[in-house]
């Protein structure tokens, strides 16, 4: 009892950090409540409904093409275990999760833009082309379709490795055909992925800013994050702003609640190495094969494309600039900080909610579930707020404020890029948690080691690995992002994205492609190596 006892040090922080995170999505509500003032909802404008009926439309059709692509990508690559380059393609498709945004809209307008490669090929082919197609609902749902549906495939590639072998020996013996084999045997371990994944999706392409305010191509194609930035930025009608920030907030909350049931398990290891070899007609080798090879040219000819243009750019003159180092060493700084910070924030919540959920510490406790859940909650915040009506929340601060502008500005891009990172980062360090205690807790306790030595001897070794992801995570995914930078950025204070939409704008596509193969090349290098540098131990090898 004197053990448990001293868990304290263990939950206390961590309940302090989430009731503080709680706390201030209280006083982000309050600050836009108050800020409307008599601000009328009831009744919605023609043009605020258009915004929330293409908002939620263009989610729908992207979930469904993402997910479904994205199954049928899995499902290639699960009955396809051996041909060479098999793991750097699973490995490349894992970090689009990273991929800064506005680069991959870039390589995209590289290929199937006005003056893209398709355009190009289809004039030297046949004397004409296909104009600009890129522009509106057909591009937003295929930069959301490039993004998610290798992120998607990567998950449920992970649920059909996870399908025990045996079930696998019993249909092959029952002489199941291919459907059969799906619907019975590999359905249901995939079922709870894939919804989980489609509402994980769902909410990021109803989010989505960046994609939507390049390629949306006219106001007809606005989703409210872009309707609140042009309201802010462009109009400077903080009224407009506000209801549809409210608006969002709502949506966003009734969303998050309704996904909440859709929960993939803690733990989806692959089972066995062995794999089990079907006889499967020549029609669906070649079915699969081109799944696959369709699905790598999709995802590697944008990247291409970047490095391509990139390249041949002038990237010594581009790095010269002043203006480039000075967004360059303002993204580097903001990633760094940002990285640092939401893994403090995500170790202290996992080991928080890792003690009320283990039964060996203070599982039994009778608010133990509450307090859970209540971590849980603080650490998907991003999901119910938005990057932009957090940023409205700051501007409106900012505005009323004596302190400096830029001041505010470090604020809220070092607040939006934690709550960003948070729910990727607990999804990562909470599993590896539960499986060491569930492993050492008991052995740990008998020692009777201190917290201190309990960290540094049995849980570091093995949490290592997993906080050199969650750090590169985390860099990356602050080094993309465009959300507050939006409305706050100026001359004074730029980043690499912010630096990059201008050049994109002001239609300097040369300088463009530069900085897009920086972006691109800095994200892929910390993701690739920071992993393998501070690499730990895997907590499942025996």
């Amino acid at each position: 009892m004197r053990q448990l006892r001293s868990l304290w040090v263990g939950w206390l922080p961590g309940v302090l950090a989430a009731l503080g995170l709680l706390g201030f999505a209280v006083m982000l509500f309050v600050v836009l409540l108050r800020s409307a003032g008599t601000l009328s909802l009831s009744s919605l404008d023609p043009q605020t409904l258009h915004v929330v009926k293409f908002t939620l439309y263009q989610a729908l059709l992207s979930t469904i093409l993402s997910v479904g692509l994205g199954l049928l990508l899995a499902w290639a690559l699960a009955h396809q275990p051996r041909f060479r380059g098999r793991s750097l393609l699973i490995a490349l498709f894992s970090s689009s999760l990273v991929l800064p945004t506005l680069v991959v809209v870039f390589g995209l307008i590289g290929i199937y833009g006005r003056n893209g490669w398709i355009n190009q090929l289809l004039f030297w082919v046949s004397g004409d082309d296909l104009g600009s197609y890129l522009y509106g609902l057909f591009g937003i749902l295929l930069a959301h379709v490039y993004l998610n549906a290798s992120f998607a495939s990567r998950a449920f590639l992970h649920a059909f490795e996870s399908i025990p072998q045996e079930k696998h020996k019993l249909a092959k013996s029952l002489g199941f055909g291919v459907w059969q084999r799906f619907w019975i045997v590999e359905w249901p371990s995939l079922k709870q992925t894939v919804w989980s994944s489609a509402a994980t999706i769902f909410l990021l392409c109803f989010t989505s800013f960046a994609i939507v305010l390049i390629l949306g191509g006219s106001p007809k194609y606005n989703t409210i994050e872009v309707a609140i930035y042009e309201a802010v930025k462009l109009d400077f009608d903080l009224p407009m702003a506000l209801k549809l920030a409210l608006i969002q907030l709502a949506l966003t909350s009734v969303l998050v609640l309704l996904s909440s049931s859709f929960r993939s398990p803690i733990t989806n290891l692959k089972k066995s190495t062995a794999h089990i070899i079907w006889q499967e007609s020549r029609g669906i080798i070649w079915l699969q094969r081109g799944l696959i090879l369709l699905f790598t040219l999709f995802f590697v000819t944008p990247l291409l494309s970047i490095v391509a243009e990139g390249v041949d750019a002038g990237l010594w003159q581009i790095v010269q600039r002043p203006i480039f180092r000075q967004a360059l060493m303002t993204s580097l700084a903001v990633a760094i900080l940002s990285a640092l910070l939401t893994l403090l924030l995500v170790l202290v919540l996992s080991a928080a909610k890792r003690n009320f959920d283990m039964p060996t510490r203070l599982g039994r406790s009778p608010w133990a579930r509450l307090w859970s859940l209540l971590i849980t909650l603080s650490g998907n915040l991003y999901l119910a707020i938005p990057t932009l009506v957090m940023g409205l929340g700051f501007f409106l601060l900012a505005l009323h404020s004596a302190l400096p502008r830029t001041l505010w500005a470090w604020i809220a891009i070092l607040t939006a890029n934690v709550l960003m990172s948070l729910p990727f980062a607990m999804a990562v360090i909470y599993p590896q948690m539960m499986k060491i205690s569930q492993r050492y807790d008991k052995l740990s306790f008998s020692l009777g080691l201190g917290r201190r030595e309990r960290f540094f001897a049995v849980e570091l070794p093995y949490l290592r690995g997993v906080m050199a992801y969650v750090f590169a995570l985390a860099f990356c995914l602050s080094l993309g992002d465009l959300g507050i930078i939006a409305l706050f950025g100026n001359e004074s204070f730029m980043t690499l994205p912010w630096y990059l939409y201008g050049l994109m704008g002001s239609y300097q596509s040369r300088d463009a492609a530069g900085v897009a193969l920086v972006m691109l090349l800095l994200s892929v290098a910390v993701f690739v190596w920071v992993p393998k540098l501070f690499g730990g131990r895997d907590v499942t090898h025996r």
